[in-house]
């Protein structure tokens, strides 16, 4: 909660500065009662403006009854009251977590992701995602994406809008800064969510599954896949990039400065350490899931 109060009072600030720059006092006032208005919404309503702009449909046992039951069974593991189930029709494989605490949270996967990897694996990438859930990760991981969203929209206003306005503060000076800022300050605000949460995401949901190289080995195909095929609704709104247990923008590069995820190569050889260092047993799935790609009857997943 105290990291959330902390990014909604710097993102208020950095839409006041850009409000400023744009419309001198009066449009830091104006930016002052957005970000106000903004803050309330991300914290009430994030999880569902995310939602929407990836696409995801919710699902539930009449629908999707082995991927929800597959959901529950491992929320139960992790003891967390059971999400919400959504499924994104893309093509790449993907999943993230989102909601303001564990009772009103959800997790998304795509369906690329359930035709891509085993049941085994996909139960590694959703305790990767409970893990967050369980952490309180997602309530600061969807306030940064609807933030990062609202600073995209001014400068998008700053660049059609304000551009030949020579009497603003700044004039075409602060108009050419803020475009160059405001991507910048998206790529801060996305470094604001820890590279080091993916980490413990990764260890946290092993142990949820009781598995570690069910999540090695997903992470490894989903980074192979990803790279291989568009995301549309991520490339829209790139803000979003971080929510995802793999980046889901082309092009994602190893550990940088403005990487929104830790490379995959380190996260896996951390799994892989970890299962050398504490080997379980692997725990039983509830019986009649079947692996991705099977049918039993109605397409398993949807």
């Amino acid at each position: 909660m105290i990291r959330t109060v902390v990014l909604m009072a710097a993102m208020t600030a950095l839409f006041m500065g850009l409000g400023a720059l744009l419309g001198g006092a009066t449009g830091a006032v104006i930016a002052l009662a957005i970000a106000g208005a903004m803050n309330l919404f991300a914290f009430w309503n994030s999880d569902k403006a995310v939602l929407r702009m990836t696409g995801a449909r919710p699902v539930d046992a009449r629908s999707a009854l082995d991927l929800v039951r597959l959901v529950q069974d491992l929320s139960d593991r992790a003891g967390l009251p059971h999400p919400a189930v959504y499924v994104i029709e893309t093509a790449q494989p993907n999943a993230f977590a989102t909601g303001r605490s564990p009772s009103h949270a959800a997790v998304a996967v795509t369906t690329g992701l359930m035709q891509a990897l085993s049941r085994e694996e996909l139960a590694g990438v959703i305790a990767h995602e409970l893990a967050h859930i369980r952490h309180r990760d997602t309530l600061t991981m969807t306030v940064t994406a609807t933030m990062a969203g609202a600073i995209s929209m001014l400068a998008n206003f700053a660049l059609f809008f304000g551009g030949n306005d020579r009497e603003r503060p700044g004039g075409v000076i602060g108009t050419i800064a803020l475009m160059i800022l405001a991507p910048l300050a998206a790529g801060l605000v996305q470094m604001a969510i820890s590279r080091s949460r993916e980490y413990e995401a990764d260890r946290i949901g092993a142990e949820i599954c009781g598995q570690p190289l069910w999540l090695a080995q997903a992470l490894q195909k989903i980074e192979a896949l990803a790279r291989r095929v568009v995301n549309p609704a991520a490339e829209r709104n790139p803000a979003m990039a971080h929510l995802f247990i793999i980046n889901p923008l082309n092009g994602q590069g190893a550990d940088n400065l403005f990487a929104t995820h830790p490379s995959t190569a380190n996260r896996v050889a951390a799994l892989m350490q970890m299962a050398g260092r504490e080997p379980v047993a692997a725990p039983a799935l509830r019986s009649g899931i079947p692996r991705a790609g099977q049918r039993r009857g109605a397409a398993p997943w949807r």
